[in-house]
Parts: C-alpha cells; sequence; structure tokens
C-alpha cells in the first residue's frame, strides 16, 4: 500500500501507535499511514476503501478483515477555512493540509509522532519522541493546557497510554490534567463511551481506574463510583471492583470476550448496592429495590457515557440477578439457569462471594448445579421449515 502512494508520486510513512509499538518491542495491532495524498486521491488508488469521518477527513483501506487507515498530513493554519474551533478552544473540525513536519507536530505525544519512511527505511523524529520513549516518559507535544483544551479526550489517553506503556506522564502534561479535567464535561456522551470502552478493553483496566483516581477523571467517566469512594467506601465492595478489574485484565491478555455490559455493572455495583440495601434489608424484596435504583443509576450514567441500551439492560439484569442466587430450592434454579443472563450473573456472584460479599458456600452450589444440570447448546441453524405440498385443482 505504502508502495502505491509512491508510486503514485506521494510520500507515504508508517505512523503512531504501529511505529511506537515495534520499537518498544510490542506487537502491533494495526497499523496507521500518513501521507501528503488528499482522501479523494488515496479513494482514487484504492477501490477497497471509503472516505470517514467529518471532524477529521480519512480513509479506511480495507484488507479481508484488517483495516489501514490513512490520513492526509495536517497544517496548522488557524485561519483556514478547513479548521473550526468552539469558544473554549476545542477543535471541532480540522482538515487544513500541511506536509510531514506541520503534521508531527499536530499529534498528541511525542511517542506518537514518529515516522518509518519507505524510501530510505529510517525513523523520522521531529519532536524528541525518541528521546521520551527511552525514557519511558509520555510528553505532550506544544502547551499541555491548550492541547487538552483542543480536545479534552487527550487526557483519557494520557491516562491509557501511561497505563498500556507502562510510562509516566510528564509533570506539566499530569498538572495540566488536575486543572483542565473539567472540560471532560463537554464531550459528547456517545465518544465518552467509545474512549471508556478503549480504556477498560486495554488489557490494563485496573491500573487506569488507578490514574482515573489519581487524576480525579473517575467522575466524568462513572460519576456514581467516583461519589461513592469519597463517601467512607466498604473495603469488601472496594476488592470486589479491583477483583473484577484484574479478572477483566485477564480475559482481554488471554483473547477472551469481555462484554460492556459485565463491566459496567460491577463499577456501578457499589453505588446501585448501598442504595438498593438502605432502601430495602428485606432480601425477599430485594429485586424491586435493585430495579429501581438500577434505573436511576443508569439514567445518570448514560448522560456521560452514551451506554447503548443492550449493554445498560444487561447491567440491570445482572444486579437483579444477584438475590435469586440465594434461591436453591424447588425449580427455581433451573429457571435461573435458563435465563439469557445467566452466566455473566453467575460470574459476577462468583467475584462477590470471593471478597465475602456473598456465602461462600453460594459459589461451591451454583457450580456443582451447572455440572449436573448442564444447558444445551443451541443449535446455530433453524431447524428448516417443512416444505408445504402445492394443492392441484382437479
Amino acid at each position: 500500500m505504502l508502495y502505491r502512494l509512491a508510486r503514485s508520486g506521494h510520500r507515504a510513512c508508517l505512523v503512531g501507535g504501529g511505529v511506537r509499538d515495534l520499537l518498544l518491542g510490542i506487537q502491533p495491532k494495526d497499523f496507521d499511514v500518513a501521507t501528503d495524498a488528499t482522501p479523494e486521491q488515496v479513494r482514487a488508488l484504492f477501490k477497497n476503501s471509503r472516505i470517514i469521518g467529518r471532524r477529521f477527513r480519512l480513509v479506511h483501506i480495507r484488507f479481508g478483515r484488517d483495516i489501514i487507515e490513512v490520513a492526509t498530513f495536517r497544517g496548522q493554519a488557524d485561519d483556514s477555512p478547513q479548521t473550526d474551533t468552539d469558544d473554549n478552544g476545542r477543535i471541532l473540525f480540522d482538515n487544513t493540509f500541511g506536509d510531514i513536519e506541520d503534521d508531527a507536530v499536530r499529534r498528541d505525544f511525542t511517542a506518537n509522532a514518529l515516522y518509518y519512511d519507505i524510501h530510505d527505511y529510517a525513523v523520522l523524529d521531529y519532536v524528541g519522541g525518541m528521546d521520551d520513549l527511552n525514557q519511558r516518559r509520555l510528553r505532550l507535544i506544544g502547551d499541555p493546557g491548550k492541547r487538552y483544551q483542543e480536545d479534552p479526550v487527550r487526557m483519557l489517553r494520557a491516562v491509557r497510554f501511561a497505563a498500556k506503556l507502562d510510562f509516566t506522564i510528564e509533570q506539566t502534561a499530569a498538572d495540566a490534567i488536575l486543572e483542565h479535567g473539567h472540560l471532560l464535561a463537554v464531550i459528547p456522551p456517545a465518544r465518552m463511551f467509545d474512549e471508556t470502552i478503549k480504556l477498560l478493553h486495554s488489557g490494563c483496566a485496573l491500573r487506569i481506574y488507578q490514574l482515573l483516581r489519581e487524576y480525579r477523571l473517575l467522575r466524568y467517566v462513572v460519576p456514581a463510583l467516583d461519589e461513592w469512594l469519597q463517601d467512607d467506601p466498604s473495603e469488601g465492595l472496594l476488592d470486589f471492583v479491583d477483583l473484577a478489574l484484574v479478572n477483566t485484565d485477564n480475559r482481554v491478555n488471554t483473547g477472551q470476550p469481555v462484554s460492556p455490559g459485565f463491566i459496567f455493572a460491577v463499577l456501578l455495583w457499589p453505588a446501585v448496592h448501598k442504595e438498593a440495601m438502605s432502601q430495602q434489608s428485606d432480601r425477599r424484596k430485594m429485586i424491586p429495590a435493585l430495579m429501581q435504583v438500577g434505573e436511576t443509576v443508569m439514567k445518570r450514567q448514560v448522560r456521560h457515557v452514551s451506554i447503548p441500551r443492550r449493554f445498560s439492560q444487561m447491567a440491570r439484569d445482572i444486579w437483579t440477578s444477584q438475590p435469586r442466587f440465594h434461591r436453591t430450592q424447588g425449580k427455581q434454579p433451573l429457571r435461573m439457569l435458563g435465563q439469557p443472563v445467566f452466566r455473566a450473573a453467575y460470574d459476577f456472584m462468583c467475584l462477590q462471594c470471593r471478597v465475602g460479599l456473598m456465602p461462600h458456600k453460594l459459589e461451591r452450589w451454583w457450580t456443582e448445579f451447572q455440572q449436573e444440570n448442564p444447558v444445551p447448546e443451541k443449535s446455530a441453524k433453524r431447524p428448516a421449515r417443512p416444505r408445504r405440498r402445492r394443492r392441484h385443482a382437479g
């Protein structure tokens, strides 16, 4: 792909996380390309591509299941009609193009502004990224306050990269997070969901959770959890969140699926549990309390992070399932076993047992019960309908 762009007279380099990870000895998950070709020129060269985005017009080129993202070198003309910001300095759209040197200083962190040039097989560094890479230091390009104002999500990216790469956030960039964290409140909830999933599915969610607390950003991601943490939190629930995030990281790092519904059920459970317990101490009436409190907590959460309904409903079903695990008599266990959310609710219950929030004997009982009553796997295909015989007149 790089060579096709070069043969057509364009400059093209690998850039960003793929180059950074190769230099750190990490297997890259994907590669991005930067070029002086415009999106329309790239689209004309690759029929298996499409132009996406409004804020930043990019080209996605599909190769089987893989997608290569191609961006045109960005320029710095503040008075360009292709660049616009709001009153707070946040970039609304930016499609002013330039050369590779301009593009380098427009990127967020020095470690992400390294280019691999196929012309001479060299790594190009215009902003001191190699030194920061060697120092395992995450440094913003330019004034941190201004860069966070341009795009407040960079604060979440700083936390994610610091956790993922085991880097230290450079001091001025770290101080600016504490000063400008409130800017995340204006980010659209849908974009916050995308960024939050990147945080939680990174394979280092526990470390990210710790950094979000350290930099006082948790209030913009999971406000109910942040408030609960300020109000004398119980050790059992603190351990529950930590253990669940460790479990999530293990699943991500071993290639197992992780549902956002389960993760949000974990992060919001301390607030839901506390409020439901304060409303209803009778276990037999706990389910209605959990339904009511869960609905209230989730409505507030989606104002900050727009969780799709299939995930928010899963979280609520996990919560209301927890009291049902105490019902081990009669037909209730078999009914429970047939619920679509059973497996996630069971895993959730086991985590609670391991930190002492529920009796340990429940985990043993339900584990044995599943072994004795395996749920048959549903066939992937529906049985074919019998063909209707046509009736002939006569």
